[in-house]
C-alpha cells in the first residue's frame, strides 16, 4: 500500500468560485487542491489530486487508485446516479471518504440519496472545503490492512 490520498472531483467542480456561490462558496478547486495539499502534508501523505466531467474518466481514476492509502471522493452529481462509479469503489478496496462542500440533506430530495455511501468508510458533508480536509483527516486515522 502506498502512502498516497487520492482527492477525486466529478463533473462541474471545475466551476467552483462561480458555480452558485451561494451553495458552493467562493473558493475555487485550485483553493482547496491547495488546502488538500496542505493537509496532506500535516498528515505525511503524497497527494494525487484530479477533477473530470466525465463519468467514465472518474471510473478509471478511482481504479488508478487502488493500492493507494485511501480516495477522498466528491463524485458530485455522479454521486446520486451511478451505479458504475458505486460498482469501481466498492472494486478497488481502497478506503474512501465520501465529500459534499454543501449539506446535500438539506437540498432537493433527488440529492438525499448516494449509491457510494453504502461501500465507502464514511461521510462528510456540508462543511464547504474544509469536507476535504476532514476527508484526508479521517483517512489518516484509518488503520492500515
Amino acid at each position: 500500500m502506498s502512502n498516497t490520498i487520492h482527492v477525486l472531483n466529478g463533473p462541474n467542480l471545475n466551476l467552483l468560485g462561480t458555480r452558485e456561490p451561494q451553495i458552493y462558496g467562493a473558493d475555487t478547486l485550485a483553493d482547496i487542491e491547495a488546502l488538500c495539499r496542505r493537509e496532506a502534508e500535516r498528515h505525511g501523505f503524497a497527494l494525487v489530486f484530479q477533477q473530470t466531467n466525465s463519468e467514465g474518466t472518474l471510473v478509471d481514476l478511482v481504479q488508478a487508485a487502488r493500492g493507494a492509502r485511501g480516495i477522498v471522493l466528491n463524485a458530485a452529481a455522479y454521486t446520486h446516479t451511478s451505479v458504475a462509479l458505486r460498482d469501481a469503489v466498492a472494486a478497488v478496496g481502497v478506503p474512501t471518504i465520501e465529500v459534499h462542500l454543501s449539506n446535500v440533506f438539506a437540498r432537493e430530495a433527488f440529492r438525499h440519496h448516494s449509491y457510494l455511501s453504502p461501500v465507502v468508510r464514511g461521510v462528510i458533508c456540508g462543511f464547504g472545503p474544509q469536507s476535504y480536509a476532514l476527508g484526508i483527516a479521517a483517512l489518516a486515522s484509518t488503520p492500515t490492512a
